[in-house]
């Protein structure tokens, strides 16, 4: 009888330890994730451009830069709406970007060798309006 008495304590004080770890870890998961949220900047703002050729080539620009989350360029509305960690980056690093891959935004003017290399369904008007 006292051999069955000891194990249920031994069991008992494992799951309690058990848990007490479980809680821990959580909290210091929770600590984590709520900095991540703070150093999170969204952005939006016009780019000219096309199509979804255009739509690729200016998302994968903006995702290029160190510490952008997404990046989605609206057709239709000629929109980029961008999620970023600014102790990364900064919204005029982004801009540099997506104009060098030949795209003008609101703060950057594209890269004429680079617009000139793009497809011609991609080349736009440069007086297009942006952010309809």
């Amino acid at each position: 009888m006292k051999k069955v008495i000891l194990s249920l304590v031994i069991v008992t004080a494992m799951v309690f330890t058990s848990c007490k770890n479980e809680g821990k870890k959580e909290t210091n998961t929770n600590k984590t994730e709520v900095s991540k949220e703070l150093a999170t900047t969204n952005i939006s703002f016009g780019v000219r451009g096309n199509c979804g050729m255009c739509k690729k080539t200016i998302e994968k620009a903006a995702k290029n830069v160190e510490g952008v989350a997404t990046a989605s360029w609206n057709v239709d509305r000629k929109k980029i709406d961008i999620s970023f960690d600014n102790s990364k980056t900064n919204a005029m690093e982004i801009h540099k970007a997506i104009a060098a891959s030949g795209y003008d935004t609101e703060k950057a003017k594209g890269d004429l060798d680079a617009y000139n290399n793009l497809p011609g369904c991609c080349k736009y008007d440069h007086s297009m309006k942006m952010n309809q």
